[in-house]
């Protein structure tokens, strides 16, 4: 089913949940969540030689009828509007009749019954704009660092995003020794404004699995917070120092541990050079106006209830090994607990033990919400062993709160098991409706271990395995497939296809779980939507690409060989979400040097219209989730694919930004 030129916005629902087929709710509406309130969006680049292409965002409070007015000025002289009759469908257009050896500034003006409305804040281009489909922001690196994750918020009530980058140096996995670098976060606007610097000290290690920084509006003024674990010698983004800025628990070089393993009982010795393994460990919640520490806690779990520095048999009692590995292994999330207003949740352990901890910023008071820890009760211990490198926030029972999904197991929203499959570690985690002709949303996951779940496609409420597909043989380290990816890249299959990489689990299959092809495409790592029609496109490395499902190729649709991706192998982008312009995502890659951000924005024309994806409350999680560990894409709370329903109306309401 294709969707008319005039897909609109659909009209407020009288009841909630995922739109999907065979599912009719009746309750009424919960209260609505608490959401930033953005501004349009307008962002404009000449991607050929005198043409420009301009996007705008429409609001999920927008009404379906809204119209909009383009409106160009030239050298600052009196606005032109570009259009001849409103435009209803696309949220962009193509400007081929610039001067563009002149300034030029673009912006939008609203049109509901009949009425033009107030402009938008205008995007502008320098005279003789550069030929590109980028914004450059240029970087104040340090010596020996290099921009890593990112993750946005509205920093200072603009109505418009800014970035929060986390620069790394030499860092370090868990299971390696070694001393790293200071991990470091900045915040720049979009012009490259570099707005605070936050250094977390020499006592946060630094690595994909220690610092999970979280950017979000947590108590509802409008303007976002930063919060991640800090320790003593933390100096926030206005030079203050948190705790003793003379303390140093760093492991000296040659340092080794000794403690006795938990399976085996057999005694071990682990060079843990470079290790923090004591020493108090705080939580603090950061002004992302300023970077100043508002509040500073003890960050719950810590490694030990009782000693601030543990011997490595009591590392062993509590996280199954003595030298640090798996007690250092963190991830964290936005959540919306009550529904209305948003929670910080910050986790402590996935392989063995698991601890996740929420926590209210309300009224410059952080108060501890919950806790749900696996070893605290019999009950509690079918949810050990089982989280992923990752995580998702959805609300998968459809009451109007989130759950979150940890990889093989789910938490509810009051801090409980909702329940665990019991099939244990994977890599790779994707919820939403992967196939929109069941009731509610899905999960498809992968499993580390050699074992006959290698692929696991199930039910996001109940936990049912719908299907599930084998590894057939052991990696190289022996271990299960490391990657695997769901999309719709095939019309002719109804729903998201799914496919992984390694351990011989070979094939790309359709919702049902049925074999459509042996050959999968290349890439198993971000998806994107890019062009202009409902399919996702692959997002791998520095390169853009769409696959023809005809002829089982790939076309290269972008590719910037002045940028790399991050992370090593993993080969994520900086960031990619729906950050500026119509619905459509931006893709954000730093560049060789570390100089530079670019923001890539598509400048494919399309026929539809939607509002801004970060108006639909699990997408916008999604972007706060996404720099957490082994990154992974964001997804739409709602089937967003090739013949899918209009999307549901977000329940929200947008949030005034305070004066402070």
């Amino acid at each position: 089913m294709k969707l008319p030129t005039s897909f609109l916005l659909l009209p407020a629902f009288l009841t909630f949940g995922i739109a999907s087929k065979g599912m009719t709710i009746n309750a009424p509406l919960p209260k609505p969540r608490q959401m930033e309130k953005l501004g349009r969006g307008v962002v404009a680049v000449q991607f050929e030689a005198g043409k420009v292409f301009v996007g705008w965002r429409v609001l999920g409070t927008d009404p379906a009828n809204v119209a909009f007015n383009l409106y160009r000025s030239a050298n600052r002289q009196k606005p032109v509007k570009l259009n001849q009759h409103p435009l209803v469908s696309a949220s962009s257009m193509v400007d081929e009749q610039a001067d563009l050896k002149v300034p030029n500034s673009y912006f939008v003006r609203p049109i509901i019954n009949g009425r033009e409305l107030a402009a938008s804040a205008s995007f502008s281009l320098a005279a003789n704009a550069p030929v590109r489909q980028y914004l450059s922001i240029p970087l104040k690196t340090l010596e020996g660092y290099g921009p890593n994750d990112a993750s946005v918020g509205d920093l200072n009530g603009d109505g418009e995003y800014e970035i929060v980058v986390h620069q790394v140096g030499r860092g370090r996995d868990n299971s390696q020794a070694g001393t790293t670098t200071e991990p470091i976060l900045e915040a720049y606007t979009l012009d490259g404004t570099l707005l605070w610097r936050i250094n977390l000290g020499k006592n946060i290690r630094e690595g994909a699995h220690y610092t999970q920084f979280m950017v979000y509006d947590l108590d509802g003024d409008g303007i976002a917070e930063v919060a991640c674990k800090t320790a003593d010698g933390t100096i926030d983004g206005v030079g203050k120092v948190i705790g003793d800025p003379k303390a140093d628990y760093r492991e000296p070089e040659g340092a080794v541990i000794t403690y006795k393993n938990a399976r085996t009982g057999n005694e071990e010795k682990h060079n843990v050079t470079g290790y923090v393994l004591s020493g108090p460990e705080y939580l603090t919640i950061f002004d992302g106006r300023t970077g100043a520490a508002l509040a500073t806690t003890n960050f719950v779990p810590p490694r030990h209830p009782s000693s601030l520095k543990p011997s490595g048999d009591e590392l062993t009692a509590l996280w199954a090994d003595g030298y640090g590995n798996r007690v250092d292994r963190f991830l964290a999330c936005i959540a919306y607990l009550d529904g209305v207003r948003p929670s910080l949740v910050m986790a402590r352990g996935y392989y063995t033990r698991t601890v996740l901890t929420a926590w209210d910023w309300r009224n410059e008071k952080l108060t501890q919400r919950w806790t749900f820890d696996s070893d605290s009760s019999p009950e509690n211990r079918k949810f050990r062993g089982q989280g992923n490198h990752n995580l998702s926030v959805a609300d998968v029972d459809m009451d109007g709160r989130d759950e979150i999904v940890y990889g093989a197991a789910v938490f509810d929203d009051n801090g409980t098991g909702l329940y665990s499959t019991g099939l244990g570690h994977g890599d790779a985690l994707h919820v939403t409706d992967l196939d929109p002709d069941r009731p509610g949303l899905e999960v498809f996951d992968i499993q580390e271990r050699f074992d006959d779940a290698g692929a696991s496609f199930r039910d996001a409420r109940t936990g049912e395995i719908l299907w599930k597909k084998a590894s057939v043989q052991a990696g190289s380290d022996g271990e299960g497939p490391g990657r695997g990816l769901a999309l719709d890249i095939d019309p002719a299959h109804r729903g998201y296809e799914s496919w992984v990489r390694g351990a011989g689990v070979v094939g790309l299959w359709n919702a049902k779980g049925e074999k459509i092809s042996d050959k999968t495409p290349m890439s198993c790592n971000f998806g994107v939507w890019w062009d202009g029609d409902l399919l996702s496109e692959l997002l791998d490395r520095n390169t853009i690409s769409k696959w023809n499902p005809s002829n089982q190729t790939e076309t290269v649709l972008l590719r910037d060989a002045a940028c790399t991706s991050n992370n090593g192998t993993k080969a994520t982008p900086t960031l990619s979400g729906d950050i500026l312009g119509d619905w459509r995502e931006e893709v954000i890659w730093r560049t060789t040097d570390n100089k530079e951000l670019r923001i890539y924005t598509t400048v494919i024309p399309t026929k539809y219209r939607f509002y801004t994806l970060m108006h639909d409350p699990q997408y916008r999680l999604s972007i706060a989730w996404q720099n957490v560990a082994y990154n992974q894409p964001p997804h739409t709370g709602f089937y967003l694919g090739d013949g899918m329903a209009q999307p549901p109306k977000p329940n929200i309401v947008l949030v005034e930004p305070k004066r402070h």
